[in-house]
């Protein structure tokens, strides 16, 4: 077990880091932000002002005024460079924005979005994500400079689903870019090798990598990546995850990598992610064990280090899956939400912690939750999860699908959502998490 370590026996038996009361604090509500999106999913301050962009899964990324009023021009429209987005459940299109740390400065950002399956492409595989370089056209972000794409990183996928895509710049100033392992279930089939591709470490998919986009055509590697020297391929940063679901750095403390990690049927994890780290995927699910053949038996005797000898890192946190978990109270979900550690100043109780949430308890009905952990006083342990108690959602229960979160650059918190599961029609809505009158 690594450094989190914790009883599985605890975890199946409901303890108290699980508890299913809410946390009984100082009220706070979601405020309704802006509105008329597909399925938003991702929030950046644009420096310098008190405007945002907001990243629509459907292909469009949108300026968003202080006050929640959305700009009817778009300021980057992907459409005609994306895949045909299904319009039904999908888990492609526009997935994650970075802005480069000197955006003032250089005007640069990067995208990760679906493209289709490059020339060359493995055949009868879906799409190519493509991590992608744009300059807007001023440093207020008031559009973007025509034909400045530059496709840094191609990333093929054998299946629609399990993409990742979440974009991060570290405080070393390199982007983190998450990716899932492929698609289909249990890390099996085509375009998953004989281990999987979590523990593959001669391929991109199930990895958090990190590049350096300040030198390199059309990228370089940071010289202390764990596999710059062999072994793996060099931009990989951490391995063994089915698929990060956004991830973060905390705006303080350590400035921590947190990435939520979706489970198969058993377990959903938040990891924090170091350099190097093997966080068990698909040998393990969070803290069990866990057998592609048998995926709702975990094995009692699933190893605890990888190929290599080292020990797999254990969550910081999870819950139950409600699939696995049907009954129980603390099974909050089937799948999670990544989100981020609350470093604003309007809510301070909720200072330190970290917010997100699960996708919904029922694939067919909106059926969401906003949860919160917090770390355990020893500074060691698992972090205690429970649902936010909202004044305007009481128990957390937004009864809508939690695609996302998003922070600005005061380190306040917004929930973004989706009326259905489907990448159609404008249910789409941007939340902030405020004080309750």
């Amino acid at each position: 077990m690594g450094p989190w370590a914790f009883s599985i026996l605890a975890v199946l038996a409901g303890a108290s880091a699980f508890s299913s009361q809410a946390l009984a604090e100082e009220k706070v509500t979601l405020k309704a932000f802006a509105s008329g999106f597909v399925a938003p999913m991702e929030l950046k301050t644009i420096p310098g002002t008190t405007d945002t962009l907001v990243v629509d899964q459907a292909g469009v990324i949108y300026r968003v005024a202080k006050d929640g009023m959305v700009s009817s021009k778009p300021f980057l429209d992907l459409r005609p460079k994306m895949v045909a987005v299904k319009q039904g459940f999908d888990e492609r299109g526009a997935l994650g924005m970075a802005l480069h740390p000197d955006f003032k400065q250089n005007r640069r950002f990067f995208v990760a979005y679906s493209a289709p399956l490059r020339k060359g492409g493995p055949e009868g595989w879906d799409h190519t994500m493509h991590i992608s370089e744009f300059k807007a056209l001023d440093a207020r972000a008031t559009g973007v400079e025509e034909n400045s794409e530059k496709v840094i990183l191609q990333i093929d996928k054998p299946a629609f689903n399990h993409n990742g895509g979440a974009l991060a710049f570290g405080p070393d100033g390199y982007l983190y870019i998450s990716v899932g392992d492929g698609g289909d279930a249990h890390d099996t089939g085509k375009g998953h090798g004989p281990n999987g591709n979590g523990q593959d470490t001669q391929v991109l998919l199930g990895k958090i990598l990190r590049i350096n986009i300040n030198s390199g055509n059309p990228y370089g590697i940071p010289k202390d990546n764990p596999f710059v020297s062999g072994g793996g391929r060099p931009e990989i940063f951490a391995h063994g995850l089915r698929n990060a679901w956004r991830m973060s750095f905390d705006m303080g403390g350590r400035r921590a990598l947190f990435a939520a990690d979706v489970g198969q049927t058993m377990y959903e994890e938040v990891n924090i992610i170091v350099k190097g780290g093997n966080y068990g995927w698909r040998v393990r699910e969070g803290l069990l064990g866990f057998d592609p053949k048998k995926p709702n038996q975990p094995p009692a005797d699933a190893p605890t280090m990888g190929a290599d000898g080292k020990p797999f890192i254990d969550p910081a946190f999870g819950y139950k899956n409600k699939n696995g978990y049907r009954k129980d109270d603390d099974a909050y979900g089937t799948s999670i939400t990544g989100g981020f550690v609350y470093r604003g100043k309007s809510i301070p109780s909720l200072a330190g912690r970290y917010i997100f949430a699960d996708w919904s308890s029922n694939f067919g009905v909106a059926d969401g939750i906003v949860l919160v952990a917090t770390p355990p006083k020893s500074g060691s342990g698992m972090w205690d999860v429970k649902p936010l108690d909202l004044a305007s959602h009481p128990g957390g229960k937004v009864k809508l699908f939690v695609v996302a979160l998003g922070q600005d650059a005061d380190g306040e918190v917004y929930v973004m959502t989706n009326g259905s599961n489907q990448v159609t029609g404008k249910t789409g809505k941007v939340w902030k998490l405020v004080k309750a009158e």
